[in-house]
């Protein structure tokens, strides 16, 4: 596979390593990275499967917080230094090459104030359904790590208040409740993102509070084909 360096949709003078004939990084990285907001007494951010580091990226542009992502895929992780050394980021952006089960042998529990993920979206029932390519399958099914994987890591790893930021499909919807609530997030604030106005919604953006109250909003729809960037998308919506 041949290393390729792309930038970085709208966000000025940042670039990434892909791989030109893998799995790459696509818009719901995008959304959920827009989709955090930093409060004033936040001390740092985890981004679990970060992959080649979109998420990380995208947060240092708002923010000078040391931010820490995990990502299995050793070629991936190679991607995700390479990215993030290019774009001179490296004093604030650490990168660990691990399952995210291992999560407890770097840090603490309860030791983040953020944790995002763009998780895997799809179960694993039979590997005859699996694309071909490895780095493809990891990405895409849950063939390392599932989604109840991914929230009992975060709340083991999240500190009592602090928010989960998370992006998926929305078939899998009612899952992530009953999953939330087992690990006692409460969901705060849910977007549904549809490819436009014609179409069913596809993605389902929310963020979560590890201990938080009962309340929900449900805000307006996204329509993709009506964005003319995506930086600043949430401003002053989440609090």
């Amino acid at each position: 596979m041949k290393k390729i360096l792309n930038d970085l949709y709208d966000y000025s003078n940042m670039k990434i390593y892909q791989y030109d004939e893998a799995f790459k990084f696509s818009l719901d990285s995008i959304l959920l990275a827009e989709l955090v907001q930093i409060h004033k007494n936040d001390c740092n951010i985890l981004d679990l499967c970060t992959g080649n580091a979109v998420v990380p990226l995208i947060l240092s542009t708002k923010t000078t917080l040391p931010i820490v992502g995990i990502e299995y895929q050793k070629a991936i992780y190679d991607l995700a230094t390479l990215s993030i050394n290019y774009n001179c980021k490296e004093q604030q952006i650490t990168c660990i090459n691990d399952d995210i089960l291992n999560i407890g042998k770097y840090f603490p529990g309860n030791n983040f104030d953020i944790i995002t993920c763009n998780p895997p979206y799809f179960k694993y029932h039979n590997k005859d359904f699996l694309n071909h390519e490895e780095l493809k399958q990891i990405a895409r099914h849950e063939v390392k790590v599932t989604l109840e994987d991914v929230i009992r890591i975060s709340s083991l790893n999240i500190k009592d208040k602090g928010n989960f930021y998370m992006v998926h499909i929305c078939e899998r919807l009612q899952e992530i409740m009953i999953l939330l609530e087992k690990y006692q997030f409460r969901m705060k604030d849910l977007y549904l993102v549809y490819p436009n106005k014609k179409n069913k919604a596809f993605l389902v953006l929310f963020r979560a509070i590890k201990g938080g109250n009962i309340g929900m909003k449900i805000h307006k729809p996204i329509f993709l084909d009506e964005l003319t960037t995506y930086q600043n998308m949430f401003k002053g919506e989440l609090t």
